[in-house]
């Protein structure tokens, strides 16, 4: 009797310990036994649900717990798809997105109100919200594009920009109708709805965005940040609720508005996706299995009449968006599967609307029982149209992302990746840098470098010791853990040489290293002797695309980065390599670029950004003499990247040995970065990237443009 007390073994289950565990269980075994069968994990976590729930094996009660953890799961999943998406891509395709809002708005919203009148007879209010009941859809399938790396394509894109069109004037609608079965829809409702959700909208993307960079500047620990950006998502989901609208679209906004404060590759993005796969998305999709009541088709065949009808019309309606859409726009068989079957999954906005016409009453029939404006059927038919639309939906966007990875992945030979193999070399030399220095090299790497790179602190011989060893070993230790973080391995070098520039130099040939990234402390100022040493040694013995960054605020925060590019460098060895490290910056962190340079070069940047687009500017600048003149353009909130040259190189400027007492003097509060490209004519060691035969002859602009098509192919 005490082991059964204990473990409290009437159903459903009800010690709190073994219902957690089970949970876990389920997260953990349901997508693993499922996938042998082909079936995607949401599919595995939704049927796991129903069978365990109170409709199934009855072991687990959907109760607040339950109900809460699927609620943050759900917010997780919208706040995600505005986290990630890209906003380069999405100011860009924002018209497309707008149109494909409206098609799967406006034509599940014809159909459906007809299906409501002609088919299931019911009146033109209900028929109406059924209708929004289709319009609407939930990014339930998101995490298997983001888990096939597929995020960045124009289809995701475009349909995660759609659906938040279409949940809006959805859940509007809902609104609406709530408010006109209460009397209460008239002009000062009009008036009071529009001006609390321009309100809102307005505080979540122009306030958050201003509150999170004071924030990040301030504070680095890793706990405190992560549930500062907890804090905003439901803030912003508050928010919406408070101006008369879903908390989806308030956590949606929320992701938008800190998107370039969160950088892709940071360590505070993988703790939030992490923490939203790992625990609260499951539980929001256990949760929706919970709701499914099979039993149903037995029980009423008025049900499965109601229930088959609905899931018929939202599936096909949603795909009739979808491929409208594609043939618009002449999107290819699989980007059409990414938008239906992003667009088909019915769950977050339907249950929404299908429970508050369930609550409405409008009388009583003669035996008592009450009028809903949603009936039983509507609501049992709700549950099998959500699991049948699910299903739908995670199988076609996992075969659509499946297919358009693997069309990437095949899309260059691995040969030619291997020709354009690079290596990141972090030299180390105090515990404060670290982070700043680490958190730019996986910020500048491109997408395929998973392993290649390193970590080096070297230690002069003549200063051996027991504190030397620890303070270089506790070094290399948190540049470990922190590349761990964002899922990286960082390959830690302990060096004992007789100087720095010594033991970097045989790094860089033993471990054939592309890239040189060199700190200089935050509180030290740039001496001409600081960069004469540094030129003397490392840029004349290493010919590599080196940068010296000082890192004044963090990376994320930063708006713009103003980058000066020398007359003629587009024609200089290294050009192509310099400018996909600065691409990759804005392209991770959504930061703007602003390049200052000669005309001809600002000319032939601009024609690579046209192909390859990240948010850019362009300013003729002439003369370095009047280098000054940049002091009075630069913000507070700027990174100022200088472009160098070596001696009597091509794109070398007399005016550049003056550069660190201008930045010590006129710089001194911004965040600066100077870059040395590779260039021609350096008696030095080169890596093999330089040695391919697409770089031969460099002097071509013709050969350098074909290696900056293939290191945006493999960015």
């Amino acid at each position: 009797m005490l082991v059964l007390d204990v473990f409290k073994m009437s159903l459903p289950l009800q010690n709190e310990v073994l219902i957690f565990l089970l949970l876990l269980a389920i997260i953990l075994f349901a997508p693993i036994l499922l996938n042998k069968l082909k079936i995607p994990h949401l599919i595995g976590l939704i049927i796991a649900g129903a069978a365990f729930g109170p409709h199934g094996l009855n072991l687990l009660l959907r109760d607040s717990s339950i109900t809460l953890f699927g609620m943050v799961g759900l917010l997780y999943i919208m706040f995600l798809a505005g986290l990630e998406i890209d906003i380069a891509d999405f100011r860009k395709n924002s018209s497309k997105s707008f149109v494909f809002g409206m098609y799967t708005f406006l034509i599940p919203m014809v159909v459906g109100t007809l299906v409501g009148l002609y088919l299931l007879h019911y009146s033109i209010i209900t028929s109406v919200l059924l209708a929004s009941m289709f319009a609407s859809h939930t990014l339930i399938a998101y995490p298997i594009v983001s888990k096939m790396g597929v995020i960045k394509n124009r289809a995701v894109n475009i349909t995660v920009g759609g659906t938040l069109i279409t949940d809006t004037l959805a859940l509007l609608i809902l609104a609406v109708i709530a408010g006109m079965t209460k009397g209460e829809v008239n002009q000062l409702f009009w008036i009071k709805l529009t001006i609390s959700v321009l309100l809102f909208g307005m505080v979540v993307m122009f306030l958050f965005p201003i509150i999170g960079r004071w924030f990040f500047k301030r504070f680095d620990d890793s706990v405190s940040q992560y549930i500062f950006v907890m804090g905003m998502v439901f803030l912003g989901s508050f928010l919406a609720q408070a101006a008369g609208i879903e908390a989806i679209v308030g956590a949606f906004l929320s992701g938008l508005s800190l998107n370039r404060l969160i950088p892709r590759t940071s360590p505070l993005m993988n703790r939030v996706e992490f923490v939203g796969n790992a625990l609260f998305i499951p539980f929001f999709l256990i949760g929706v299995g919970m709701l499914i009541d099979f039993r149903v088709f037995f029980k009423d065949p008025a049900t499965i009449k109601v229930a088959v009808i609905m899931t018929v019309t939202a599936t096909a309606v949603k795909f009739a968006a979808a491929w409208l859409t594609q043939k618009t726009y002449r999107f290819s068989a699989d980007e059409r599967r990414l938008i239906f079957g992003l667009s088909n999954a019915q769950a977050a906005a339907t249950l929404a609307a299908v429970l508050v016409g369930y609550n409405i009453i409008l009388g009583e029939n003669a035996d008592g029982s009450p009028i809903r404006l949603l009936n039983d059927n509507v609501l049992n038919g709700t549950i099998i149209m959500i699991l049948v639309t699910c299903t739908i939906a995670s199988f076609i966007t996992q075969r659509g992302a499946q297919n358009i990875a693997l069309q990437e992945s095949e899309g260059q030979p691995v040969d030619e990746r291997d020709d354009l193999d690079e290596r990141i070399l972090i030299s180390l030399n105090n515990v404060e840098a670290t982070e700043e220095l680490v958190n730019l090299s996986s910020t500048i790497k491109s997408k395929f470098n998973k392993n290649k790179l390193y970590a080096l602190h070297v230690i002069d011989s003549d200063k051996t010791g027991e504190s030397s060893d620890k303070k270089g070993k506790m070094i290399l230790e948190k540049a470990a853990k922190i590349a761990a973080s964002t899922d990286l391995y960082i390959n830690t070098l302990l060096r004992y040489d007789i100087n720095t520039l010594n033991g970097i130099s045989h790094v860089v040939r033993e471990q054939k290293i592309t890239d040189i990234i060199l700190g200089l402390h935050s509180r030290k100022n740039l001496s001409d002797s600081y960069l004469g040493n540094l030129t003397e040694g490392i840029i004349n013995k290493c010919n590599t695309t080196t940068i010296i960054y000082k890192p004044f605020q963090p990376l994320s925060t930063i708006k713009r980065h103003i980058i000066v590019v020398p007359d003629k460098a587009e024609r200089e060895f290294g050009f192509p390599f310099w400018l996909i490290r600065v691409w990759n910056i804005a392209r991770n962190t959504g930061g703007v670029l602003v390049f200052y340079s000669s005309q001809s070069t600002l000319d032939y940047i601009k024609e690579i950004h046209s192909k390859h687009p990240v948010e850019s500017q362009f300013v003729a600048f002439e003369d370095w003499e009047d280098f000054l003149i940049l002091s009075r353009e630069i913000r507070r909130d700027d990174n100022l990247v200088v472009i160098l040259s070596r001696k009597d190189r091509l794109s070398f400027q007399n005016a550049m040995p003056k550069i660190p007492g201008y930045l010590d003097r006129y710089f001194q509060y911004n965040s600066y970065m100077l870059i040395y490209p590779m260039q021609t004519g350096v008696d030095a060691y080169s890596s093999d990237i330089l040695n391919t035969s697409v770089l031969d002859p460099l002097e071509k602009l013709d050969d350098i443009g074909k290696t900056i098509a293939r290191l945006f192919k493999w960015r």
